[in-house]
């Protein structure tokens, strides 16, 4: 058995401890012919006898998660971090594909462990409280993801398709998209929020990456796009 593999669409591979295993639109494992995408973007490779993902791209960034989302780091250019936990997912955005694959260990040196489920009626992320409108926004433009239920790519969608799904006017999606990133941006999410130049393109990618590997929302949540639409709540 491989120490190291990884799981994209199903598709399996298993880097070579000697070399450098590459990521893209080119490489070893080619992940989308997609021009927003660098040509080789990740890479994972061994060195003194830890396993390294690294990020060789220049313009992208990736969100990284162990499979219970007690973990989560936010990859950028020129940064590299250990894989240590026996599956860890990782997340990233090329224009509008969102793209994941997860790493698996069979030696790993840590163990994740399972949050207890809130059983409150509002949602908490350590100090962050959202309410349940707000959650269906976060649902709405996870919906793709939680869908697919497992590795490969999907398309985010829009602010105004979001607000559609939910029976919104725009202005009340975007107001309340507002308020979702300025919360967690106040406990310390990085990308959510930039100066000029910052898209809200990238916005809704890095709330859907933190929120899909952080376990905020999940499956089970997608009823909400129901129970939801059409609520203003705040």
């Amino acid at each position: 058995m491989a120490d190291l593999t990884i799981d994209f669409c199903g598709e399996w591979y298993e880097p070579s401890p000697d070399g450098v295993f590459s990521i893209g639109r080119e490489g070893d494992l080619e992940v989308d012919d997609n021009p927003y995408l660098h040509r080789k973007f990740l890479e994972v490779s061994k060195y003194d006898g830890i396993w390294w993902l690294s990020n060789a791209g220049t313009m992208l960034s990736a969100t990284i998660a162990d499979a219970a989302g007690g973990m989560q780091a936010w990859m950028a250019p020129g940064a590299r971090i250990p894989l240590v936990f026996s599956q860890t997912n990782v997340i990233f955005t090329a224009g509008p594909t969102t793209y994941e694959f997860s790493v698996h260990l069979a030696a790993p040196s840590f163990q994740s462990l399972s949050r207890e489920e809130d059983s409150a009626g509002s949602t908490t992320i350590g100090p962050v409280v959202f309410t349940e409108s707000q959650k269906a926004l976060i649902v709405a433009l996870a919906e793709p993801m939680l869908r697919r239920g497992g590795t490969g790519f999907s398309a985010i969608p829009s602010s105004a398709q979001a607000a559609k799904r939910l029976g919104w006017p725009l202005t009340t999606f975007n107001r309340k998209l507002d308020n979702v990133c300025d919360k967690l941006d106040r406990v310390g999410v990085v990308g959510l929020r930039g100066g000029s130049g910052k898209l809200a393109t990238n916005r809704r990618a890095r709330l859907v990456e933190h929120a899909v590997t952080s376990h905020l929302v999940i499956p089970d949540d997608l009823p909400l796009l129901d129970t939801q639409r059409g609520t203003d709540d705040e």
